[in-house]
């Protein structure tokens, strides 16, 4: 009688063992045992990308030595493909796989193991048999010399920190591991235990981090209801200089400037990153779009909703630490400002569409070159500024019954809970639609699948704002270029604005700028000092060793700057879509 791969699969155990003899040169070594096998041939995979970062990084590209084994006696292992590799397996019931992974690479994203910590991005570790994404897996830690601590959502076996179970590898693949030294602490919250484990160090307040995030975490399990945690991890990488964040189902990986907590602006900073990455547990670790899970780990999945999956995120992640009431509502409109100045000051918003940014992130978004300015948007940005326009539009159409957080808890409800599947776009376009009370055909048309400039003053007219521009006003001459100083003084062109002087009459990336009409640059801010729009200049540039003269006639400056300001009298509406959204 024959066995079919789904009933091999699940005779199948597998077990890995992970040690760090040489951490201080960056390894891992991993052995892998798998018994129960009940199939001819047996294909061992590591995953191309990980969840959450939407870029294929070849995680096969640091795996060395790989080897197998069973009874004893070596069996073939030969690479099929990038990250594949086979072992016949008639008449096998068991093997083991030995492999080393280089792991040096200093991100949230990817693995670092030196003599101080281990943290195991657990996608760019953990090879796995192919067709068995859905067995158990058990991972057994041995620490290095003095390490004592392991940090990862992955249950205890028997009440021991160095041996954790994963049900499937969707979970393996989405529980990060940090083990190491460093300093744990936790709280209870939402019928959760919360463990926040900080390695670097850092001038951080325990019993303060306590509170201020477990004001975020109520804040955030108010939107959606409910906490569908037990146990949930921060994993904090202080460090130097240091930022970003990657979210998984029950934990995040945190970058942080170890430094920066006694500061204001770095500790507000520091928060709307916890924010942000936490609120992910719900939004896109759960209510996902449909292509997101299950994973496809061999190759991109692509998506026009990271604008909701990310950009949303993005947009709770200040409005939520503006609920806490830790900063006032000045501080909120200041990271409001941030997100319109920088897509306002971006060409790029001209030419990509928010859906076109989240499909084409696997392809642009990690891969910037010197020219994405100009073609390019982030969905993070603009759909944080959706964001705030829907719950504003929700908020005013309703006379301020619902808010954006009734379309997430709904569509939250409706998909992850009722019908355990991802959303499409035109689902959630009708939860939008459901609560602001009317069609939403033309704000997809014209700001989710088009190009028009967004309407600052007519959503925050809602709630009794304007925008003003800060530099309205001005006549400032610009080349529109983005220079560097490198080590040995020389000015250089690191970027090019479309429509710009400069891209107009062909100054280049790349170029070093020596004189402005003949006479010496030394200073880049001073270059065209006393100059107005109109001026003819001539511009002295050296390219591929070449001395270059470009005849150049200077533009009025584009760039806004723009500000939240109130307008006067606002209205009893305005009044009630202010406090709904402000929380004031």
């Amino acid at each position: 009688m024959s066995t079919t791969i789904s009933e091999a699969a699940a005779n199948a155990q597998i077990t890995y063992n992970v040690s760090f003899p040489e951490a201080q040169a960056h390894y891992a070594d991993i052995e892998m045992h798998i018994t129960g096998l009940q199939q001819n041939t047996l294909e061992l995979k590591m995953p191309v990308w990980t969840p959450g970062s939407y870029l294929v990084r070849e995680f096969a590209k640091n795996i060395e030595s790989l080897s197998a084994e069973t009874s004893g006696k070596p069996v073939a292992a030969p690479k099929i493909n990038k990250n594949t590799w086979q072992i016949v397996t008639k008449g096998i019931s068991s093997v083991t796989v030995k492999y080393r992974v280089y792991a040096f690479e200093l991100s949230v994203r990817t693995s670092f193991i030196d003599a101080s910590h281990a943290f195991l991005s657990t996608t760019g570790i953990f090879i796995y048999p192919a067709n068995m994404l859905h067995s158990p897996a058990t991972i057994h830690i041995k620490p290095y010399k003095n390490w004592d601590k392991v940090s990862t959502s992955l249950d205890m076996v028997n009440n021991d920190p160095f041996t954790r179970l994963s049900p499937n590898f969707d979970i393996l693949f989405d529980s990060p591991i940090e083990v190491g030294n460093q300093d744990v602490f936790g709280f209870d919250a939402s019928g959760v235990h919360y463990e926040i484990c900080m390695y670097g160090g850092g001038n951080y307040d325990r019993e303060k981090l306590k509170a201020d995030i477990h004001k975020i975490v109520d804040q955030e399990t108010a939107v959606f209801g409910e906490n569908p945690n037990k146990h949930y991890v921060f994993i904090v990488h202080n460090r130097q200089r240091n930022g970003g964040g990657l979210e998984h189902l029950s934990s995040t990986v945190l970058g942080a400037s170890r430094d920066n907590y006694a500061n204001d602006k770095g500790y507000q900073s520091f928060l709307g990153l916890v924010a942000h990455e936490h609120f992910h547990l719900w939004n896109v670790k759960r209510l996902r779009p449909i292509v997101l899970g299950p994973f496809d780990y061999d190759n991109e999945n692509y998506t026009t909703n990271l604008w909701i999956a990310e950009g949303f995120t993005e947009y709770y992640q200040g409005i939520i630490v503006r609920r806490t009431q830790l900063f006032p509502v000045e501080n909120y409109f200041d990271t409001l400002e941030g997100e319109f100045n920088i897509l306002e000051n971006l060409p790029g918003k001209d030419v990509q569409t928010v859906a076109e940014s989240s499909f084409d992130a696997w392809i642009k978004a990690y891969r910037p070159n010197e020219n994405s300015n100009n073609s390019t948007i982030s969905y993070y940005n603009k759909g944080a500024i959706i964001g705030m326009m829907l719950d504003l539009q929700i908020i005013n159409d309703s006379k301020g019954k619902y808010s954006l957080d009734d379309a997430m808890r709904y569509m939250y409800t409706q998909f992850y809970k009722t019908k355990k599947r991802g959303y499409t776009d035109a689902e959630f376009k009708a939860a939008f639609e459901k609560f602001a009370g009317k069609k939403l055909d033309d704000f997809y048309a014209k700001y989710i699948n088009g190009l028009t400039p967004v309407d600052y003053s007519k959503y925050l007219g809602y709630a009794g704002y304007k925008i003003v521009d800060e530099l309205a006003g001005k006549n400032d001459a610009a080349l529109g270029i983005t220079t560097a100083t490198n080590a040995a003084k020389k000015i250089i062109v690191t970027g090019v604005q479309r429509g710009t002087a400069a891209y107009i009459d062909g100054i280049n990336v790349n170029d070093e700028i020596t004189a402005i009409d003949g006479n010496p640059v030394t200073d880049a801010a001073t270059m065209i000092k006393d100059k107005n729009p109109g001026d003819k200049i001539q511009v002295t540039v050296t390219r591929d060793g070449q001395a270059i003269i470009l005849p150049v006639t200077l533009l009025k400056s584009n760039r806004v700057k723009y500000n939240i300001a109130t307008i006067d009298n606002p209205t009893e509406q305005q009044l009630v879509v202010r406090k709904k959204w402000l929380s004031i």
